[in-house]
């Protein structure tokens, strides 16, 4: 999907329409509503079959509005076609499992939603206000309370969503941006789009924030109390020209839409996962940089530095916004257990050596993981590094693991004549899902990692090595045999 660098269009059209069930007494404040609010039924969740009215008290009834449970309020972006995407009914669908006594509404825009980018980008500040409109309505003529409202809103519709939730009497319980759209909104002030202050929290799902700012097709500041950035939020997996390539032999053209925004709506469906698979939520960390989160640095959870993504989030609004990151799979379930590997590489040469390819496997008492392909973008004598790993099974606890250094995979004089040894004594894991840490040793007392030879194992250390300078013990770093 490319879409042109537009300006943002200030629109004051006045539409009327007809809803089934509308009749000329909704007048006043409802007269210029065009949104309609359909609230779909688990039985039929691909389907408009009962529409909500604003100002008309029978179409709750009518409907079968549950007015003691939480209300879901479903936002869609813009639109090609003028139809609703394949998403709309799997996200209905999913809620309604997780809670089967919810109205999920879904607001129909697509009148709006289908016209030229900038033009429904400027739309979604009347969306926003019919939004507004209908929930100011149910809490005055039903007393529905403010805290059962969720609002969800997928590109354009995130924006219109915080419009809404800015303009409503009381503060919303929450909001959900996923994915928000970038084009006119990545530099707008705040009451233009999604913030922090349109409800009593907000969380949002970045998964499509590549090119320049003003390029991306989804925001990239962030723009919640939580912000959360899979993979980096650049590029989901899955979403690359093999798999598009696949799709197309297996469905044909037809699917191309699809191919195309294959990572913005990517965070519908982790969301939809999180309602599916209650009781392994995947795990995002606090991070200042994604850089940082590739090393493997941000793996802890002190301090509210890590939570669930999607629906079971924890509500931690903090005072400035939380950028948080994580590893997915490339398909559902998305979940993956994330592993930061420290290792001090010994050796009696000075060598540095770029961008290395290397092989981990991880073997634990449910399961195993074997030649994890990584990059380790430098390896230096008698320095530390950490990276980190992630597997698509759950191991269970780490017993064991090993490593590999492989060949390049172009043919070099250089290692045909000279043949590097690094020594490894140590290899220090923390789990990220567990927050455990592990030290692993050589069974040799020390491992040597030589390029294109057999991987080295390490198994848990006898006993538990801790640093003690004032002891009088040298940290691990600089003892040269194990014991």
């Amino acid at each position: 999907m490319h879409l042109p660098k537009p300006e943002f269009v200030h629109i004051h059209f006045h539409y009327s329409f007809s809803i089934p069930g509308t009749t000329p007494e909704t007048g006043g404040i409802f007269e210029g509503i065009e949104s309609k609010f359909s609230l779909r039924t688990p039985a039929i969740p691909d389907e408009d079959i009962c529409y909500l009215v604003p100002g008309q008290k029978d179409s709750l009834a009518h409907c079968s509005f549950n007015h003691t449970s939480k209300t879901f309020v479903v936002i869609h972006g813009w639109t090609v076609t003028g139809m609703y995407e394949s998403w709309v009914p799997k996200l209905v669908d999913a809620l309604y499992k997780r809670e089967p006594d919810s109205n999920v509404i879904i607001v129909d825009w697509l009148t709006r939603a289908q016209q030229h980018y900038p033009i429904s980008a400027a739309y979604t500040k009347l969306v926003g206000k019919d939004v507004a409109t209908f929930i100011d309505w149910m809490e005055e003529q039903f007393n529905y309370p403010f805290e059962n409202v969720h609002l969800l809103g997928y590109s354009l519709g995130a924006h219109a969503a915080g419009i809404a939730g800015s303009l409503t009497k009381k503060k919303i319980n929450r909001i959900t941006g996923l994915d928000p759209a970038g084009p006119t909104f990545e530099h707008a002030d705040a009451p233009l789009r999604l913030s922090p202050d349109d409800a009593e929290f907000v969380d949002v799902l970045h998964t499509y924030t590549r090119g320049s700012p003003d390029r991306s097709i989804g925001i990239q500041q962030p723009i919640g109390h939580i912000d959360i950035y899979p993979n980096g939020g650049g590029f989901q997996p899955g979403c690359n020209l093999g798999e598009a390539l696949r799709l197309i032999a297996e469905k044909g053209f037809g699917d191309m839409d699809q191919l195309v925004k294959c990572s913005h709506e990517r965070s519908i469906h982790l969301f939809i996962d999180s309602l599916l698979y209650e009781e392994k939520p995947s795990m995002a960390y606090r991070c200042q940089t994604k850089e940082a989160f590739e090393k493997g640095l941000c793996l802890s959870c002190r301090k509210n530095r890590c939570n669930n993504m999607g629906y079971q989030v924890h509500k931690v609004r903090t005072k400035r916004n939380s950028k948080m990151y994580l590893k997915t799979r490339s398909q559902a379930p998305y979940k993956v257990f994330h592993y930061q590997v420290k290792i001090h590489f010994f050796g009696k040469e000075t060598v540095t050596k770029t961008n290395q390819p290397l092989l981990i496997s991880l073997y634990g008492t449910t399961d195993e993981r074997e030649n994890i392909a990584f990059i380790l973008p430098e390896i230096s004598t008698n320095k530390t590094f950490s990276f980190l790993v992630y597997t698509e099974v759950d191991i269970g606890d780490l017993l064991r693991l090993s490593l590999q250094w492989e060949k390049d995979s172009f043919f070099s004089w250089t290692e045909w004549w000279t043949s590097f040894t690094f020594d490894i004594h140590r290899v220090r894991v923390k789990a990220g899902e567990t927050q455990k840490k592990m030290v692993f040793c050589s069974q040799d007392g020390v491992a040597h990692l030589q390029k294109g030879k057999e991987a080295v194992m390490f198994v848990k250390c006898l006993g538990n090595p801790v640093r003690r300078r004032k002891a009088g013990h040298k940290p691990i770093s600089e003892i040269k045999t194990d014991p």
